[in-house]
């Protein structure tokens, strides 16, 4: 609902929703009036066994597969500050803040092509995604033999916008397959990839850079980090599903399980491929929208400068060059773990909004540690306690935004927005730790402190704002108590309706 504008589910007939043939009823769009209720549906019960069994498949083929790619992604965007300090500093001459744009330039062509989210609900998933993972990993093949400035910052924009086609909309992509209360775990799984491959990436870059290759080392990371994107591509296009109920790994009966469920979620049969741009234009008319973005933005500051300054900022507390890529692992693979678990607590209990709050001030109090404390293991602590919550906090953000818009259109225009928005992040975090800042980098790591704080702030202000729409909703449709005693004397089980801003929707906080 929001503040601005609502559209209430469209009545389907059961018959329909197992054939996912659209009634006479859902072919027609009609916007209720505020003050009618919403027509309920009338679904076929769902045997828990067999969802059960749907949701295990689900999560053995789509969250891992894409989360392998998007490890893969977050490799070849952030491997260049492994690239820094394994010699291509000095090989291209990357003097008088060069390095800086080769980072910012990156996000200025993420951001511009952020609209490509939504081409996950124009063309077929697995269409899309083997030609954008295949596209991107060309281009971050092609670094390794860079001659030049000028090249790298070409091959920096182009990976920029190849990226950008893929880690913005997977989110909305997962909320295809699943419900609402699942979905944060899921997305959870999906960005944990990032922390990982940073743990990777300083694993792998130790063993590159601490041989004697003929080749330049920060040569060879690039191609061991760039070829196996290439090569994974083919899967995307075999393995990934458009939607549940195409599944070619589901049986017939769990692909009407996986229909019924689209139907208890949207309350109406889903239709692909078709934006709904009335929906959008509320979408962006919504300050859940500018309030998650802007949450995104503020994380996205220390999210783009944490994998690409690290290296540095361990190398200045006086670690060898290759000692600095090895010490970056820990806190990334502690990351990893907090990650998983925080947004599997955030789903149980349905409280993102308190989760995202304690994430937000963990990694602030690390900031602060490394921009004020001169102790070698306490600033390390310190990278540890950022870490695990700016990536963490990150992953609770994201489902945020899908939880609390209700339907595929708005979902996706507030990913768009969040993106558009939040992007903009790194061009300031990318900014603030200047080589004559070293070796403590106080400024760029309280500028990263402030943000998280400022975080905190919003998701309590946000949480605040939902809370009080809850209770408009229960008074208006009832207590959850009343409508299922309104209920109970109804023949067929009704539809929730989890989303489409039907009686029983009510926003996640």
């Amino acid at each position: 609902m929001g503040f601005f504008g609502r559209k209430d589910a469209l009545p389907v007939r059961p018959e329909d929703a197992i054939n996912n043939t659209p009634s006479v009823d859902a072919e027609k769009q009609v916007a209720p009036s505020e003050s009618s209720a919403p027509q309920v549906s009338q679904a076929p019960a769902i045997d828990p066994v067999i969802e059960a069994r749907v949701v295990r498949k689900l999560d053995a083929r789509v969250p891992v597969l894409l989360s392998v790619l998007y490890l893969l992604a977050f490799l070849d965007r952030s491997n260049i500050g492994n690239a820094k300090i394994a010699g291509m500093e000095e090989d291209l001459d990357l003097q008088k803040g060069r390095y800086e744009w080769l980072l910012t330039i990156f996000y200025i062509s993420y951001t511009v092509f952020e609209f490509q989210a939504l081409m996950w609900k124009i063309l077929p998933p697995h269409r899309w995604a083997a030609l954008i993972v295949f596209a991107w990993g060309v281009v971050a093949t092609c670094q390794a033999a860079l001659q030049n400035w000028s090249g790298a910052m070409a091959l920096r924009f182009l990976l920029g916008a190849t990226e950008a086609g893929f880690g913005p909309g997977v989110p909305y992509l997962l909320s295809f397959f699943y419900r609402r209360h699942e979905l944060g775990l899921r997305c959870g799984l999906f960005v944990s990839a990032a922390p990982l491959a940073n743990t990777f990436a300083g694993a792998l870059a130790y063993g590159i850079t601490s041989g004697s290759p003929k080749l330049a080392s920060w040569r060879l990371l690039y191609l061991v980090e760039g070829i196996p994107t290439v090569l994974v591509a083919p899967f995307a296009w075999f393995f990934l599903p458009d939607r549940p109920a195409e599944a070619k790994f589901l049986a017939e009966e769990e692909k009407e399980v996986a229909r019924a469920r689209g139907l208890r979620q949207r309350g109406e049969v889903e239709r692909n491929n078709k934006l709904d741009w009335n929906e959008i234009g509320l979408t962006l008319l919504d300050a859940k929208s500018w309030f998650t973005a802007l949450m995104y933005f503020s994380c996205n500051v220390s999210f783009s400068s944490l994998p690409v300054f690290l290296p540095t900022i361990l190398k200045d507390m006086g670690f060898t060059a290759i000692n600095a890529q090895g010490l970056t692992a820990p806190p990334y693979f502690l990351s990893f773990l907090v990650t998983v678990i925080t947004t599997w607590i955030a789903d149980r209990f349905q409280q993102r909004g308190l989760m995202i709050i304690f994430l937000s001030i963990v990694g602030g109090v690390g900031y602060i540690l490394l921009a004020t404390c001169e102790s070698v293991g306490v600033r390390y602590f310190g990278v540890f306690m950022a870490a695990s919550g700016v990536f963490p906090c990150i992953a609770n953000i994201l489902p945020w935004v899908l939880n609390n818009q209700g339907s595929d259109s708005r979902r996706g225009m507030g990913m768009v927005i969040l993106n558009v928005v939040g992007q903009c992040g790194p061009f300031l975090g990318t900014n603030i730790f200047p080589s004559k800042d070293g070796p403590r980098y106080v400024r760029g790591q309280a500028v990263c402190a402030a943000f998280m704080f400022f975080t905190t702030f919003l998701a309590l202000s946000l949480r605040t704002l939902l809370a009080w729409e809850n209770k408009r909703l229960d008074r208006k449709y009832g207590t959850k108590a009343e409508r299922e005693a309104r209920r109970s004397g109804e023949k067929g089980e009704a539809v929730a309706s989890e989303e489409n801003y039907g009686p029983d929707f009510r926003y996640v906080l």
